[in-house]
C-alpha cells in the first residue's frame, strides 16, 4: 500500500470542499452527517460484526437505532448469517447503495464529477437561507477547476 504524506493530501485539495459535498450528499440521500461518516469508516473496514459496529460508533453522536435503521434502509447488508453451532457470529458489510454513494462523493471531491445543480436533479429547492447559501457554494465548487 502506498503511503500518503500530509503534504500530498494537502496538495491534492481533495478535502477542500468536503463540508459542502457532505452536506449535499446528506440532503440528497436523506441520511445524517454522522451516518455518512460512519459509512465512510465501515467501507474501509470491509466486514464487521454488530459488536464491531457498536464499538466503532462510540465517537459518533448517540443514536440507539442507528444499526437497525441503516440495515432497514439498505445502507448495510447481512453478508453471513451467524451459526450458533460453531459460534461464528453474523457479519455485515456496506451495501452496493453505500458503495455507489461513496464513489460519487469521492468523484465529486476529486473533480471527476460536478454536483448536480439543475432544477430537475437538485433536491435543495427550498427558499430557506441555508439552502440558498448551499446552492451558491455548490455553484462555486462546480466552477472550481483546481479541485
Amino acid at each position: 500500500m502506498k503511503t500518503i504524506k500530509a503534504s500530498d493530501l494537502r496538495d491534492s485539495n481533495v478535502l477542500k470542499h468536503y463540508r459542502i459535498v457532505r452536506r449535499w450528499a446528506c440532503r440528497n440521500y436523506g441520511i445524517k452527517d454522522a451516518d455518512l461518516e460512519l459509512l465512510l469508516f465501515l467501507d474501509c473496514q470491509g466486514f464487521f460484526s454488530k459488536k464491531d459496529f457498536k464499538l466503532d460508533t462510540y465517537a459518533y453522536s448517540w443514536d440507539n437505532n442507528r444499526f437497525s435503521r441503516l440495515l432497514k434502509e439498505g445502507w448495510i447488508v447481512l453478508w453471513r448469517r451467524g451459526n450458533k453451532s460453531d459460534s461464528k457470529g453474523s457479519l455485515y458489510k456496506v451495501s452496493l447503495k453505500t458503495t455507489q454513494l461513496l464513489t460519487r462523493v469521492y468523484r465529486i471531491l476529486t473533480g471527476e464529477e460536478d454536483i448536480p445543480s439543475s432544477a430537475r436533479q437538485n433536491v435543495i429547492k427550498s427558499k430557506a437561507y441555508t439552502d440558498r447559501m448551499l446552492q451558491v457554494a455548490i455553484k462555486r465548487i462546480n466552477n472550481d477547476k483546481e479541485r
